[in-house]
């Protein structure tokens, strides 16, 4: 039998998963890195993207983070998002419409400030679309 490592998932709302897991794949600042138990100690901010639970004890599962930090030890990985969503409660239409909102949001952006948000919440809408 495989070794598993324990894996929480935190948004600053609620704990979203606590699982064990054969293999966790998490979008670290320098790249995507998978986590598996035994893995070296470490601590890593997240970019945007999907983290991937593979092996877990309520099956396989992806989450979409906005950023965040990770926490790695031999025996467990914690990740503490800024925002994390299951990626099967994503709506496809629903995000679509979130998309059009926010470019006329950037469009009406009247300070560098307001546009460099704007930009910012487009970018993060994107990216969750890419993952349907």
């Amino acid at each position: 039998m495989t070794d598993k490592i324990a894996f929480d998932l935190v948004s600053p709302e609620r704990l979203l998963l606590s699982t064990e897991a054969e293999m966790v794949t998490i979008p670290g600042s320098e790249g995507d890195m998978g986590v598996m138990a035994g893995h070296m100690p470490l601590i890593s901010t997240l970019r945007p993207g999907v983290i991937a639970v593979s092996g877990g004890t309520e099956g396989d599962q992806r989450f979409y983070v906005i950023g965040g930090f990770a926490e790695v030890n031999p025996g467990k990985l914690t990740v503490l998002a800024d925002e994390a969503v299951p990626v099967a409660e994503l709506d496809a239409a629903t995000l679509d419409q979130r998309i059009k909102n926010a470019e006329e949001d950037l469009a009406l952006a009247k300070t560098d400030s307001e546009r460099a948000k704007a930009q910012e919440t487009l970018d993060h809408l994107k990216g969750m679309r890419a993952t349907l």
